[in-house]
């Protein structure tokens, strides 16, 4: 199994470069045919939402899309698929960032029933409060 960085999936995702392009789709193409994996981790995908709607402009909705898609591929795997099923939920319906939800799920792992935090718009959704 391989890791895939933001910058692998950014290329294969919005075919920007098409020599990079080219090279990850090869990637990932020789792992399906090998029926191997491609590891993603949460960070990775953090920074791919971060990057889709800041550099590429990509709306808050097509981005949840794209997650989802990415989440039901086959040849990816990802270290908690529920718990990133359950913050990518989150970020369709509510106003805080993927990583905000994601981070409120780790803190359920870790037995928190509150993330402590400034940010306005998570106030007001369960599991968050201010300091």
């Amino acid at each position: 199994m391989i890791a895939l960085d933001t910058n692998v999936l950014v290329r294969f995702l919005v075919e920007d470069d098409p020599a990079q392009c080219r090279r990850a789709q090869a990637l990932l193409q020789k792992a399906i045919d090998a029926g191997e994996t491609c590891f993603v981790s949460d960070v990775v995908l953090c920074e791919i939402v971060w990057v889709l709607e800041t550099s590429y402009k990509v709306a808050r909705g097509e981005v949840g899309s794209i997650l989802d898609q990415l989440l039901r591929a086959r040849h990816l795997t990802f270290p908690s698929s529920e718990r990133l099923s359950r913050a990518l939920a989150a970020y369709e319906a509510g106003r805080g960032d993927f990583a905000d939800y994601l981070i409120r799920e780790w803190a359920r792992v870790g037995g928190c029933e509150t993330v402590m935090t400034f940010d306005g718009d998570l106030l007001h959704e369960a599991g968050f409060a201010a300091p």
